[in-house]
């Protein structure tokens, strides 16, 4: 093990996900236990340095974030202020910036994500009030 640096926002329960051109997409989590964070910030291998970018729409845990074929970054669910969610959004690495997209279905958080041979993300399962078994596609 080799430490790398310090990212920039202390979280927990976040997501990380390798983009196209190699860098580390960090997105949302809770700070402190108490705080959902909406910031998001990029981890470049070639420098080791983390480096903030845009907030994302939504504070959000508990989350899933997929890398879709064209780049992109699709987030959905999660757990945030407004309890569990259905709102989804995607993040472009081009230009740093999210856009709120079609909601999903059903509120979940605790979920799967796969992005599938077709190029359609497979939503299933988590938690809202309940433990659930639907599923859902984007």
């Amino acid at each position: 093990w080799v430490l790398t640096g310090n990212i920039s926002v202390a979280r927990a329960y976040h997501t990380a996900s390798i983009l196209g051109n190699g860098k580390v997409l960090i997105t949302g989590g809770e700070n402190n236990g108490e705080d959902y964070l909406d910031c998001a910030e990029l981890y470049d291998s070639t420098t080791s340095t983390w480096t903030l970018t845009g907030n994302r729409n939504v504070a959000r845990k508990y989350h899933t974030a997929s890398v879709l074929g064209n780049g992109n970054v699709l987030v959905t669910g999660g757990f945030g202020n407004m309890g569990y969610l259905s709102i989804t959004e995607l993040y472009d690495p081009t230009t740093d910036t999210s856009t709120l997209t079609k909601n999903m279905n059903v509120t979940r958080a605790y979920h799967s994500a796969s992005v599938l041979e077709n190029g359609k993300v497979l939503v299933a399962g988590g938690v809202n009030a309940n433990h659930l078994k639907s599923a859902e596609l984007y």
